[in-house]
């Protein structure tokens, strides 16, 4: 297979070149114009940030894309989907406030923000995976599904879950729906924690499987009227999950790391069929882990640049490896050892997860090669 070409720049600057123009500089290099942008519509599939975190990207950088897609004839918008967890983006009430806190509005970024699968995370298009190994259709928030053209800004970071994240996380698993998340998340079904369930029939009328019915439950203090699953009836749609906003309906067990970055691959593989993608990752504030959380750890790796290709494959594979040959900082979370120069930085912090087997298996599927060619400007 023939290398793909990556290309990059450092953050160094001059009057001439600030970061924002050297991002669009290596934009344009990695072939960005060669897309028709006329009169189509283009979702800038980003992460907004989880309030309180602030490794997120920058909204100057967004801005700058966002013009730049206009300047070439596009309609841009700003878009993420729900979390399947209960925090601040979990409802796009939440989620639009939550981008506005953090600078993704009409001023700052340049752009108006659109919350791809709605209020409740309920609003998703089924698109076919083509020879889905773990999964056969992908569940992805409409906002994402409509759009003609995507550009995904991702802040490349290490995550507890999936090793690091990168571009094919930000699409395989960021446009997917909450019940998308579900899927990609666990091969098992949603369960009520009976604590904290507030008996308020949301779940109950939107189950489209007649699979939720309040009754009364024994537990060690007593009984309690809870809303309970019929599993004879659930089919692990997630739906009680998206709508309720009391943590009572959740996911109990986890895929293996293995398992949830080849279903981001798969998901990946069905978001960006027949449509042109672009992708541009951030390698800075390399924080040990995901933007979900509510706050950030110290940065593990100096800042290394950014990098922009047309295969999210060859993009994230070139990224891990920039941060792989970076020394670690004294001040981040593998400090306290030697410099771990040329080490896997994402196994050291997460052991536990297998990044590798995300990108052997997106390769695998047809989405890109790991076979790269850095073209440096």
């Amino acid at each position: 297979m023939e290398k793909s070409k990556v290309y990059f720049t450092d953050l160094h600057t001059s009057v001439k070149a600030p970061l924002v123009q050297k991002m669009e500089n290596v934009a344009r290099a990695a072939g960005i114009e060669t897309i028709d942008f006329k009169q189509k519509f283009v979702a800038i599939k980003l992460h907004f940030g989880e309030p309180g975190n602030l490794a997120f990207i920058r909204p100057n950088y967004v801005a700058r894309v966002a013009d730049l897609v206009r300047s070439l004839g596009g309609k841009p918008y700003l878009t993420d989907a729900n979390t399947l967890y209960s925090g601040k983006r979990s409802n796009a009430v939440d989620h639009l406030n939550s981008a506005m806190e953090n600078g993704f509005n009409r001023i700052s970024a340049k752009c108006d923000v659109i919350i791809a699968d709605g209020v409740k995370g309920t609003d998703f298009r089924e698109l076919p995976i083509e020879d889905g190994k773990y999964c056969k259709k992908a569940k992805v928030g409409t906002a994402i599904a409509d759009s003609d053209i995507i550009i995904a800004l991702s802040h490349f970071k290490g995550h507890e879950q999936t090793g690091f994240g990168g571009a094919l996380k930000n699409i395989g698993m960021g446009c997917a729906s909450v019940a998308g998340k579900m899927e990609l998340h666990s091969s098992s079904k949603p369960v009520v924690k009976v604590k904290n369930c507030r008996c308020c029939n949301v779940c109950v009328k939107f189950c489209n499987h007649d699979a939720i019915h309040i009754c009364e439950v024994e537990t060690s203090e007593g009984v309690k009227r809870s809303a309970q699953i019929d599993y004879s009836k659930c089919v692990g749609c997630g739906q009680c999950i998206a709508l309720c906003q009391y943590n009572a309906a959740v996911v109990e067990d986890m895929d293996t790391s293995e398992v949830l970055n080849a279903k981001i691959a798969e998901y990946t593989k069905a978001i960006v069929k027949d449509k042109p993608c672009f992708y541009i990752n951030f390698i800075m504030n390399v924080s040990p882990e995901c933007d979900c959380w509510v706050h950030n750890d110290a940065a593990i790796v100096p800042d290394i640049g950014i990098a922009a290709s047309f295969d999210p494959v060859a993009l994230d594979q070139a990224c891990a490896d920039l941060v792989i040959a970076a020394p670690t900082l004294g001040t981040g979370r593998l400090g306290h050892c030697d410099c771990h120069e040329g080490e896997d930085k994402f196994h050291l912090l997460h052991p536990d997860t297998n990044w590798q087997y995300g990108l052997e298996y997106a390769q695998q599927i047809g989405i890109g090669t790991r076979e790269y060619e850095l073209i440096t400007i």
